[in-house]
């Protein structure tokens, strides 16, 4: 037990993370950062407000249904904040240190690769949701209203946190396995960037395809169900999925032959976190494997 506390410890409470925590929460650049975030967040909230408000009801009576709207516009953009934000914090924090020529001085300390890898990842992270937490204010307009409530407020961020691991896990990945930052950089918007539009691009040309099967009369083949499973894999249709979930239930029941089909069982924002749970899991184990590469190749010649 005294074991596995110690390496819990060494995780969690190291150098190499109060190193980075200490870089990275003092500048000015960050104080800078999380500024422009809320000013951009706060307007866009504004706008929307407004906007909607006036286009809904010309009288300037907020209904709970504006409220929801309201709700769900700020929340993806939230979303699109995140996923253009993490994935250039945590891409180059591997990649960054090889090029500062820092990275050889980092490996011959105590520390371990997992240690290195979660450290560098939370320390990235941590700064991201700070800057999230720091918009729960700006949502404070939506509990004025009505309509919204703080168990799904909750979930949403919830959702968040998870997507800023997911979008870390890709950036620190390609970070250990590129040389350069800008390589692993371009790489990573790349992958997040498949992972909104390139799945959605994927699932319209399967439905299309399959759409006479799906509204026909006739039994439906089994294959067709699984085409709207395509969505799981794309985040904006899993966030859409806890505002709206009885819509992908529909899509699923029309395609299915069965009473009642997956989602009625498995919300596809589940689906979705089982999903890239894996992926962030073979990531993480990648980076950490990846990290000394030099030392492993030495390891099997020697036989060990």
């Amino acid at each position: 037990m005294s074991s596995i506390l110690a390496n819990m410890k060494q995780l969690f409470i190291n150098p190499v993370l109060d190193k980075e925590y200490r870089l990275r929460m003092r500048s000015a650049k960050s104080m800078w950062t999380i500024l422009s975030y809320l000013f951009a967040i706060g307007l866009f909230a504004t706008a929307t407000f407004f906007i909607v408000g006036i286009e809904s009801n010309g009288a300037g009576i907020y209904t709970n249904d504006f409220n929801d709207i309201l709700f769900i516009v700020m929340s993806f953009a939230q979303l699109g904040l995140i996923a253009f934000m993490a994935p250039g914090l945590t891409a180059g924090v591997i990649s960054g240190e090889r090029e500062k020529q820092t990275l050889n001085l980092l490996l011959t300390t105590q520390q371990s690769s997992s240690s290195i890898i979660i450290s560098k990842l939370i320390s990235s992270l941590s700064f991201m949701f700070l800057i999230v937490f720091s918009t729960l204010p700006i949502y404070g307009i939506v509990f004025l209203y009505g309509g919204v409530s703080p168990s799904q407020l909750l979930a949403v961020f919830g959702f968040f946190l998870f997507n800023m691991l997911i979008f870390g896990g890709f950036g620190i990945l390609f970070s250990t396995l590129f040389k350069r930052t800008m390589l692993a950089v371009i790489v990573t918007y790349g992958v997040v960037l498949f992972m909104f539009a390139g799945t959605g691009v994927i699932f319209l040309i399967c439905f299309t395809a399959l759409q006479d099967y799906i509204y026909s009369g006739t039994p439906t083949p089994a294959f067709v169900e699984w085409v709207i499973h395509i969505l799981a894999f794309n985040p904006a249709c899993a966030l859409l999925s806890i505002f709206e979930p009885e819509m992908f239930k529909e899509m699923l029941n029309r395609a299915s032959s069965t009473q009642k089909g997956f989602f009625d069982y498995v919300p596809m924002w589940l689906e979705y976190m089982l999903i890239y749970t894996v992926v962030l899991v073979i990531c993480l184990w990648q980076a950490i494997r990846k990290l000394r590469p030099i030392s492993r190749r030495g390891r099997s010649k020697s036989g060990i």
